[in-house]
């Protein structure tokens, strides 16, 4: 997605721009980081003769910054770099398992838990010095847990409140789990961003004979959770949109939720048009293979997956057996949380990239402008579908 930088054509940078990127992001951060260092030299929106333009137009923005652990697995934050008066980003992936460290000769992976503490570790390390703090969390931390059912904690209010209470201004995240949760937080900003631009960006560039309207497409919502975002999808593209909804047993509880029984389908017949399911994240992937089987079963000519954060907790066996048995044709997820390399081999998967939708939401909110022209997708989905139909036009006179 191209950056819009009229808004920021008269406005100057709140204050010089830093980020502090912990372990399990630092790839994508270097991304996020090389979109902003090309927007600033190439369409610098202050005059390169004015006050601040050095730090404003760095060669890199991000900080040096480190949280190693004790032989008793007990850790600390650093960071080597100074951050007074900065507009201080930090970055941090909570979904990492990839990552180790030493308790008493043991290796542990690290879980959510040790990345959240990391996150913490960096604020202190800032030392108040930073004069604004934002903290940008793809997936947020504990955000499956956003709601309480009998006695149950509430991870995710908590947690956001104890960012808060460390002075946190900002809390910017992808495609929350339950947006509501904000609530928790009220006088601090919080931001969910969606990816549907780049879902349809991604399908595009990788299936050449993609047909986008109502007799070829279909948009799938596997289950109610999905709906807003399967209703906007399919509203801006004109196509139809079907439903599923979880028949679940609650008499029993397994792994912590009571387990599905049967997925109902609402909607329109699938028999020969493709068809795209939209949802927020593959865990196990068990429901999504299941919705991708029954499409399959009703005659659905090729099934797209689309999903913020792949997980793949269960490993890619089935996912690899439904996509040779033809149930699955494409899978989409973005870069936004770490991603196996194994995941990157498989034919049936596309990613979609986030790095340059992030910058330009960092680059808007350091000169404290609305991100309204960054956040809502709709125009640029027009542009790409009319550069798409004009395309096929050509092609199909030559």
């Amino acid at each position: 997605m191209s950056h819009n930088f009229d808004p920021m054509r008269h406005t100057a940078p709140l204050a010089p721009l830093k980020i502090a990127a912990l372990e399990g992001c630092r790839d994508f951060a270097e991304k996020v980081n090389a979109h902003l260092v090309e927007y600033r030299h190439e369409n610098p929106t202050m005059p390169p003769d004015s006050f601040g333009f050095a730090d404003y137009a760095c060669d890199s923005f991000l900080v040096d910054c480190a949280c190693p652990r004790f032989g008793t697995g007990e850790g600390k934050g650093i960071i080597h770099s100074s951050v007074r008066g900065s507009d201080l980003f930090i970055l941090a992936d909570v979904t990492n398992y990839s990552l180790t460290y030493k308790v008493c000769g043991y290796t542990n992976y690290m879980s959510p838990d040790n990345h959240f503490q990391d996150l913490k570790r960096i604020i202190s390390a800032s030392d108040g010095k930073a004069k604004r703090i934002n903290v940008v969390m793809p997936f947020l931390y504990e955000g499956r847990q956003h709601k309480r059912s009998g006695r149950e904690s509430l991870d995710c209010a908590l947690a956001l409140q104890e960012l808060a209470d460390m002075g946190v201004s900002n809390i910017l995240t992808f495609d929350a789990h339950d947006p509501r949760v904000q609530n928790a937080v009220p006088l601090i900003g919080f931001d969910t961003f969606m990816p549907t631009y780049q879902f349809l960006k991604a399908i595009l560039m990788s299936t050449p004979d993609f047909q986008i309207d109502s007799k070829h497409l279909m948009i799938i919502s596997p289950d109610e959770g999905a709906m807003s975002r399967a209703v906007y999808f399919s509203t801006i593209l004109g196509v139809d949109m079907g439903m599923f909804y979880k028949r679940r047993d609650y008499s029993t509880v397994v792994n912590g939720k009571n387990p599905i029984v049967a997925h109902e389908f609402l909607g329109d017949s699938v028999s020969g048009k493709d068809v795209v399911i939209v949802d927020d994240m593959i865990s196990s992937g068990e429901s999504m293979l299941d919705v991708a089987k029954q499409l399959k079963e009703r005659k659905a000519k090729r099934v797209f997956v689309c999903t913020t954060f792949g997980l793949f907790t269960d490993g890619f066996d089935k996912f690899d057996d439904f996509y040779e048995k033809g149930y699955l044709y494409k899978i989409i997820t973005t870069n936004l949380n770490y991603r196996s390399p194994e995941l990157l081999t498989k034919p049936y998967y596309q990613e979609a990239d986030m790095t340059g939708f992030l910058a330009s939401i960092i680059d808007s909110l350091n000169h404290d402008v609305s991100i309204e022209h960054v956040i809502s997708p709709t125009d640029k989905i027009n542009q790409l579908l009319s550069r798409f139909h004009q395309f096929n036009k050509e092609a199909s006179r030559s």
